[in-house]
């Protein structure tokens, strides 16, 4: 069978890859005076819900507060799929929620919404958000998303992630210190081209900003972004990438702005966009990051044959995945049990760092630059990362 098949028929069968499992059971041996049904339900956990009323931290000792993401999603942008809607993005979100589990042991909840409208998915989150230790945005389309994510920082009591923004730029930058490091070239000194200017390629220019990066150049569907062109005004995010990059004012097409660069990273949701002779007219050692899903912008071996010496793509058919699922269980683990609010720039420097150093100098080679999905030394390196990186943030602002 085809992987499409062997796909619908999982899903048949499972009807949902998530539920609820209870962390108590009832049974006859809790009937009777303080059994267990007395202290979970009436009248036992009026007590405690009187307590929580007083004291709304309690709410992370005493419930699953502390332990649940809610995954946000309009279905305006789901993978490479586009606008399909909410009914549309709920195996996808399922799926994530598995991951959650999987490798962050979270209790994560798709919440799949049907409005499209800016304010009202504000006012929904800020709504749910006393059950919820942490939020998670994904597949809302862009520039509406990241007006949504800036918003919720200013307005929530608990931390808001945003993975297309956040978790794609942290892997980005992992496998980018480990190609550099391969290649004995410094962020500070290679020019990096973006494909798309949307969440992804925005997150991924601030966070080579904050690591130094002093030649980035972002390219959407209207060509360079440079300081002054008149498209750009109308989006506040592009006149802040058109502020802060493209030091030299470069105009033009992807195929221009590349000839001469050091690194590609394509996050343009646009499959097959470049040929091999763009590629080819890179500097040497081109490391190209191809991370459109599920297509990407060119074939790894297309790549590699037109002279890059570093591919990674998305995809986990092929070597370097560049996977958000590497970032976001260990992000929220570690965003849950240290009751953070806001992560900050340098803390998403801080936890690409950590990611890229568990690939020891040893093991680093061209067709391995990141660590897989299922390491279990990630959750443990980002949480102590991120505790590191908030003590210095504190003491900085202190």
């Amino acid at each position: 069978m085809s992987l499409e098949e062997d796909a619908i028929n999982l899903h048949r069968m499972l009807k949902g890859k998530i539920e609820i499992h209870n962390r108590v059971s009832i049974d006859s041996s809790s009937e009777g005076k303080n059994g267990t049904l007395d202290l979970i339900y009436t009248p036992g956990v009026a007590t405690v819900a009187k307590k929580v009323s007083t004291d709304k931290r309690l709410a992370y000792d005493f419930t699953s507060k502390w332990n649940n993401v809610a995954i946000v999603c309009d279905g305006t942008r789901v993978l490479g799929l586009g606008n399909i809607g909410p009914e549309g993005a709920i195996p996808v979100m399922e799926g994530k929620s598995v991951l959650f589990k999987a490798l962050g042991g979270i209790n994560a909840f798709p919440i799949c919404i049907d409005t499209r409208d800016k304010e009202e998915i504000i006012k929904l989150v800020k709504a749910i958000q006393p059950v919820f230790g942490a939020v998670n945005i994904e597949d809302i389309e862009s520039p509406k998303v990241l007006e949504i994510v800036e918003r919720l920082h200013k307005d929530l009591s608990i931390p808001v992630f945003h993975d297309d923004q956040h978790g794609t730029a942290i892997i980005a930058l992992a496998g980018l210190f480990n190609a550099l490091r391969l290649l004995q070239k410094k962020i500070e000194e290679v020019r990096v081209v973006i494909a798309g200017a949307g969440s992804a390629g925005y997150g991924i220019f601030r966070i080579l900003n904050e690591a130094g990066c002093k030649n980035i150049v972002v390219v959407d569907s209207s060509g360079a972004i440079y300081e002054g062109r008149i498209r750009t005004t109308e989006n506040p995010y592009k006149k802040e990438i058109s502020s802060k990059t493209n030091p030299d004012k470069l105009r033009g097409s992807l195929t221009d702005v590349l000839k001469g660069s050091d690194v590609f990273i394509g996050v343009s949701g646009k499959g097959q966009l470049i040929e091999k002779d763009i590629i080819g007219s890179m500097n040497r050692d081109a490391i190209v990051f191809a991370l459109s899903n599920p297509d990407p912008e060119i074939l790894p071996s297309d790549a590699l044959r037109a002279g890059a010496k570093i591919v990674a793509t998305g995809r986990s058919d092929f070597a370097n995945q560049l996977n958000n699922a590497v970032v976001f269980p260990s992000i929220l683990r570690a965003l849950l049990d240290l009751r953070v609010k806001t992560i900050t720039e340098d803390m998403l420097v801080s936890v690409a760092k950590a990611i890229a150093d568990i690939v020891d100098r040893d093991h680093l080679k061209y067709d391995y630059i990141i660590p897989k999905v299922d390491d279990p030394r990630i959750i443990r390196i980002v949480t102590e990362t991120l505790k590191k990186a908030i003590q210095v943030h504190i003491t900085n602002k202190t």
